[in-house]
């Protein structure tokens, strides 16, 4: 059955029955035949047809939703089977957000690789929302975010925490001051993260902390352009330590300390099942060490 839906999955993707022919090294009545079985097993139509595409019925867009997942954890199974007589091997489908992915992520990879150079790790970098639906419908092993859990078929573990700190440019009018007030950071124009991620969640808390409502908002969706525009002297923003410790020995960025600053933060590891291969046990403990030593 598993071909069955591996061939439906490609036929529906590639939207043509010639390219699902080639990338499964069949014939195209081969193709046609599987989906006609598959339809007849069905009790539907499962595709409709145009002068050029093929494109998915009401049915089909339910089969194909389920097909992925089942063969998700078909996927799964064999690789948990396979595991049980191998080292830590195989492909391991890791999230994160972006803070974690770009700045810590790819030395816990790092080391991975080198202590287990048959583990194969594909990486998606998102928003703290996106990693999370992701490990919910079995498209990711791991995923590592900070922000609330709001998806109730995770399985989420605390691991790190990170400071977030008000950053400016070393020449910005703010960052010669000894003290800043309330009204002069209100003032200021802030550079800051779309909703959905984890770091304009801790953003938002820390505006609370501080007691202001900034009016004058620039939103980026990733947080290189964000530093970039604050080293440019546009605006201020609240980032993680992580995210700026380069900035800061090279005096690039400055903090701007208040009474109520650093905001900490947690960050969770998400998993959909309670079963862990070899592969993601190994990257979870390589992980745990590397963020103990930050």
């Amino acid at each position: 059955m598993d071909q069955y839906l591996s061939v439906f999955i490609t036929v529906a993707e590639k939207q043509n029955f010639s390219r699902a022919a080639e990338v499964h090294l069949m014939t195209q009545p081969a193709v046609s035949q599987y989906i006609r079985t598959l339809e007849e097993r069905m009790g539907t139509k499962l595709l409709e047809r145009s002068n050029k595409y093929v494109y998915l019925s009401k049915a089909g867009e339910i089969v194909y939703a389920n097909a992925k997942e089942i063969m998700m954890l078909y996927d799964n199974m064999r690789e948990q089977v396979n595991d049980l007589s191998q080292s830590p091997s195989g492909e391991l489908k890791i999230g994160a957000s972006y803070t974690f992915g770009e700045y810590v992520l790819p030395h816990i990879i790092s080391q991975t690789l080198a202590h287990y150079p048959d583990i194969k790790p594909t990486v998606t970098i998102d928003n703290t929302e996106e990693i999370m639906r992701l490990v919910e419908t079995r498209q990711l092993d791991i995923g590592i975010i900070e922000g609330k859990v709001t998806h109730n078929a995770i399985k989420k573990t605390i691991f790190a925490k990170d400071s977030m700190v008000i950053v400016a440019s070393p020449h910005h009018p703010l960052a010669q001051l000894s003290h800043v007030s309330t009204t002069q950071l209100e003032q200021q124009n802030w550079i800051v993260r779309e909703y959905g991620s984890g770091t304009r969640e801790a953003m938002d808390r820390a505006f609370k902390l501080l007691a202001i409502a900034p009016n004058k908002l620039l939103h980026y969706s990733s947080t290189q352009p964000i530093k970039t525009s604050v080293e440019a002297g546009i605006g201020l923003s609240i980032l993680s330590t992580w995210a700026i410790k380069k900035e800061l020995e090279r005096n690039e960025l400055t903090i701007i300390n208040t009474k109520k600053l650093p905001l900490w933060r947690s960050f969770s590891y998400l998993e959909h099942s309670s079963i862990r291969t070899k592969a993601l046990q190994a990257f979870i403990d390589i992980m745990q060490q590397h963020v103990d030593r930050i």
